[in-house]
């Protein structure tokens, strides 16, 4: 009897350290487990340098807010729909060539005067702007969502765009886009050959203004990236006193003999159709110094869309303008 109650209790003093030593085992594992989650945690907030500052995003924006032009064209490139947008500078409310893209976007405003309340609705995680344009309300938006400011608008939108791009944690995706743009170009110059030996005039007609647009321009940052020369006899119209740099410069029709170049391509800035913006270009396109011009007398003068070769500004309007280029200079 003695005996059996001492193997009794082997057994169960056995069995008691085996249950601990499981319990041990487990409290183990669970607790490598718990440290490797930790180790494996991803911190998805990332930090964005801009115009403004510095902005820190807890995650990947999901419901972004756009208030310039070129942006709007950044954010489709990139393969993200906006929930609110500034009005297109032509159309209604959108540019052509983006309107398929833009069903359901909301408009808040134009980029000159933005809507706040309409923006605060959308309940975005994301506010991308231009400090020429927005500066005044910076810290009202940035109340309403996480704001970025771009520092200008000029023709060189590729800077814009890597902030954007770097705004919505898509880097890798813009660095393709990019890269796609840039095959583009090259792809352009193979199919243009000597023709962009030539030299080029841009000429824009507004509602009572004319001006020649220049090497910093949208068009011309693009012509100087294809090795087009611009007409020597304007390099004297811009210097550092220029008012817009060499952005562009009004010009009265004194003028227009600077107009000249090998090749001519002017478009109309007529939103909704604007009656004087358009007579503005019948009357100087139909003066006779215009007329006497050897680009003009010759069939080299072309009208094309002030969206995608102008105003539009952004990365979809770049690529329409090279397919513009490609057609109407290879079906001379």
């Amino acid at each position: 009897m003695m005996k059996n109650i001492k193997a009794l209790c082997t057994m169960m003093a056995l069995l008691a350290i085996l249950l601990l030593t499981a319990c041990g085992s487990n409290t183990g594992d669970q607790s490598t487990e718990t440290e490797n989650k930790e180790e494996n945690k991803v911190d998805t907030s990332y930090t964005v340098e801009h115009a403004m500052g510095t902005t820190t995003l807890e995650k990947t924006p999901e419901r972004v807010v756009i208030l310039t032009n070129e942006g709007t064209e950044a954010l489709l490139a990139l393969g993200v729909k906006p929930v609110g947008a500034v009005q297109s500078w032509l159309g209604d409310p959108w540019y052509d060539h983006i309107k398929s893209d833009m069903d359901g976007v909301e408009v808040v405003g134009v980029e000159s005067e933005v809507n706040l309340e309409k923006i605060a609705s959308l309940k975005p995680d994301l506010i991308i702007g231009n400090k020429i344009r927005q500066e005044a309300v910076y810290d009202q938006l940035n109340a309403i969502a996480p704001t970025v400011f771009a520092e200008t608008l000029r023709g060189d939108w590729k800077e814009n765009f890597k902030l954007y791009a770097k705004a919505l944690n898509l880097e890798e995706k813009g660095d393709d886009v990019l890269a796609q743009y840039d095959t583009k170009i090259e792809d352009v110059k193979v199919k243009l050959g000597d023709k962009v030996n030539q030299e080029v005039s841009v000429v824009r007609f507004m509602a009572g203004t004319t001006r020649i647009y220049y090497t910093d321009s949208f068009s011309g940052v693009i012509f100087d990236q294809l090795g087009f020369k611009r007409v020597e006899q304007q390099e004297e119209l811009f210097t550092d006193d220029s008012k817009l740099g060499n952005l562009a410069i009004e010009v009265g029709k004194e003028l227009i003999p600077k107009m000249d170049g090998d090749l001519i391509f002017y478009f109309t800035y007529a939103p909704s159709g604007d009656p004087q913006a358009l007579s503005t270009a019948k009357e100087w396109t139909n003066d006779p110094l215009w007329q006497n011009l050897n680009a003009v007398k010759n069939g080299n003068a072309y009208e094309v869309s002030d969206a995608t070769w102008n105003t539009a500004g952004g990365v979809l309007a770049a690529n329409q303008m090279l397919d513009d280029l490609v057609k109407i200079l290879t079906e001379q």
